[in-house]
């Protein structure tokens, strides 16, 4: 299977486990009525259900309640999947073609909640002691995820181990 192949194909997994998600967390659990489900709790760590409609970018950046704001933002989630589509298609290894997927695929399913609802579906919250993480998705997840899988690739891979790009 080719690179690019094997991130698109990853992209759209993800993408459908994240829509999945959501829609099991809105029609199934009802998450928007019931507001928290207690899910593991660990001692002092632990994670829950806890229903949030995030209007902003990562940790709730730039939210607000314009008739426009949702708009600007999937379009701008979409400059930036068009961004990394550009990227998979020169990936010159697994790990990237699957990082970028990742993050292709957790922007698109980020952005059909913004046409949707307006706002992202945010739902999995972990604590641990007196520390909250911030509420966040399937689709959060892979983003974070596949930039730190980029990152570590550009810090670790020699560079001698870089074809360039044509």
């Amino acid at each position: 299977m080719s690179l690019r192949a094997a991130g698109l194909l990853f992209a759209l997994g993800l993408l459908v486990a994240d829509q999945a998600s959501k829609w099991w967390i809105l029609e199934v659990v009802r998450l928007p009525e019931v507001r928290s489900v207690p899910l593991l709790e660990l001692g002092p760590v632990g994670l829950d259900l806890t229903m949030v409609w995030n209007r902003g970018v990562t940790f709730g950046l730039f939210s607000g309640d314009g008739a426009w704001n949702h708009v600007i933002l999937a379009v701008l989630a979409m400059a930036v999947a068009g961004f990394l589509l550009r990227w998979l298609w020169r990936a010159d290894t697994r790990l990237v073609a699957l990082a970028l997927g990742a993050v292709i695929g957790g922007a698109v399913g980020n952005v059909i909640d913004r046409f949707r609802f307006g706002a992202v579906v945010d739902f999995l919250h972990a604590w641990a002691w007196d520390w909250s993480w911030y509420v966040f998705n399937v689709a959060d997840a892979a983003i974070v995820l596949g930039v730190l899988a980029l990152v570590a690739d550009a810090l670790i891979r020699p560079e001698g181990k870089r074809k360039e790009a044509p």
